[in-house]
Protein backbone atom coordinates (compact mmCIF):
# COMPACT_ATOMS: atom_id res chain seq x y z
CA UNK A 1 0.00 0.00 0.00
CA UNK A 2 1.24 3.77 -1.09
CA UNK A 3 2.35 5.46 1.95
CA UNK A 4 0.57 8.75 0.85
CA UNK A 5 -2.92 6.68 0.51
CA UNK A 6 -2.61 5.01 3.94
CA UNK A 7 -2.27 8.51 5.55
CA UNK A 8 -4.85 9.71 3.88
CA UNK A 9 -7.37 7.34 5.43
CA UNK A 10 -4.91 7.46 9.08
CA UNK A 11 -4.89 11.26 9.46
CA UNK A 12 -9.23 11.58 9.82
CA UNK A 13 -9.45 8.38 11.83
CA UNK A 14 -6.42 9.67 13.89
CA UNK A 15 -8.93 13.05 14.29
CA UNK A 16 -11.73 11.13 15.12
CA UNK A 17 -10.29 9.10 17.42
CA UNK A 18 -9.08 12.11 19.27
CA UNK A 19 -12.56 14.27 19.45
CA UNK A 20 -14.40 10.93 20.38
CA UNK A 21 -11.92 10.43 23.12
CA UNK A 22 -12.41 13.82 24.52
CA UNK A 23 -15.69 13.83 24.93
CA UNK A 24 -15.95 10.51 26.19
CA UNK A 25 -13.15 10.15 28.56
CA UNK A 26 -12.81 11.71 31.92
CA UNK A 27 -11.50 15.13 32.29
CA UNK A 28 -7.84 13.85 33.96
CA UNK A 29 -8.05 11.62 30.99
CA UNK A 30 -8.84 14.03 27.95
CA UNK A 31 -5.47 15.77 27.97
CA UNK A 32 -4.14 12.71 26.54
CA UNK A 33 -6.18 12.50 23.57
CA UNK A 34 -4.87 16.11 22.87
CA UNK A 35 -1.50 14.71 20.55
CA UNK A 36 -3.37 12.00 18.96
CA UNK A 37 -5.67 15.23 17.15
CA UNK A 38 -3.34 17.42 16.80
CA UNK A 39 -0.91 14.88 14.41
CA UNK A 40 -3.68 14.19 12.51
CA UNK A 41 -4.58 17.97 11.79
CA UNK A 42 -0.67 18.73 10.53
CA UNK A 43 -0.58 14.75 8.80
CA UNK A 44 -3.68 16.57 6.54
CA UNK A 45 -2.31 20.31 6.72
CA UNK A 46 1.37 18.70 5.49
CA UNK A 47 -0.58 16.80 2.72
CA UNK A 48 -2.30 20.10 1.22
CA UNK A 49 0.15 22.17 1.70
CA UNK A 50 2.44 19.79 -0.32
CA UNK A 51 0.03 19.29 -2.55
CA UNK A 52 0.21 22.99 -3.32
CA UNK A 53 3.11 23.64 -4.02
CA UNK A 54 3.77 20.30 -6.55
CA UNK A 55 1.08 21.62 -8.33
CA UNK A 56 2.40 25.12 -8.66
CA UNK A 57 5.74 23.69 -9.57
CA UNK A 58 4.33 21.42 -12.57
CA UNK A 59 2.49 24.95 -13.70
CA UNK A 60 5.83 26.23 -13.59
CA UNK A 61 7.07 24.02 -15.71
CA UNK A 62 4.22 23.92 -18.37
CA UNK A 63 4.81 27.48 -18.81
CA UNK A 64 8.24 27.64 -18.96
CA UNK A 65 8.01 25.05 -22.07
CA UNK A 66 5.20 27.10 -23.83
CA UNK A 67 8.00 30.53 -23.57
CA UNK A 68 10.02 27.88 -25.54
CA UNK A 69 8.28 28.09 -28.21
Amino acid sequence: MNKSLFLSFVAPFMILISAIGSVVSENSRKIFYFPLGLMGVSIVLEKDLRRRLDRKNILKKIKSYQKVK
